[in-house]
């Protein structure tokens, strides 16, 4: 910084007991529990979002994602395994927001960008193996609902956990 220093760092004259009330300029606390009980919460929803999707795209929609239609309207292992890796996804994603809180500026508008970028890999992902059309587009729905689910769940939580971080997007 050039040039004088502002008022507010010179103690007002003819008081003895100044005290300086501003935020110190330390790096922002983050609050490491409750953003892991949030990750784990968030993993829950996640699996559940992936079953209730899943279950849509077999059991209302009648389209056999992710297990043949003789599987049924729970399809097979597959729909466990998926609701699995959903809920392993949210507990990366919030080690990913955990590690952006603690390093850059602006950690939110970074996790938001990379957790939609996943996404939408993960959505295109369906598209590049030769199945039917209406698997396909199960099957990016069901990851749409996955990636947004975790995406909105733990972005809205970086300034709740930490709350002396700057959040303008």
């Amino acid at each position: 910084m050039y040039g004088p220093a502002p008022y507010e760092d010179h103690p007002a004259y003819g008081r003895a007991n100044h005290q300086d009330h501003r935020t110190p300029a330390t790096s922002p606390g983050v609050a490491a529990g409750r953003l892991w009980a949030t990750g784990a919460a968030t993993a829950v929803v996640a699996a559940l979002a992936a079953v209730v999707a899943t279950l849509l795209m077999r059991g209302v929609l009648d389209v056999p994602v992710f297990a043949p239609r003789r599987a049924g309207v729970w399809g097979d292992a597959t729909t466990g395994y998926l609701a699995a890796w959903a809920a392993v996804a949210a507990l990366v994603a919030t080690g990913l927001l955990h590690l952006l809180l603690v390093t850059v500026a602006r950690p939110r508008a970074f996790f938001s960008w990379i957790a939609c970028l996943v996404t939408v890999a993960m959505v295109l992902l369906p598209f590049t193996a030769d199945l039917h059309t209406a698997t396909q587009l199960a099957s990016a729905a069901v990851f749409l609902v996955i990636g947004a689910t975790i995406t909105g769940l733990l972005s809205a939580t970086a300034t709740s956990v930490a709350p002396n971080r700057s959040y303008d997007s």
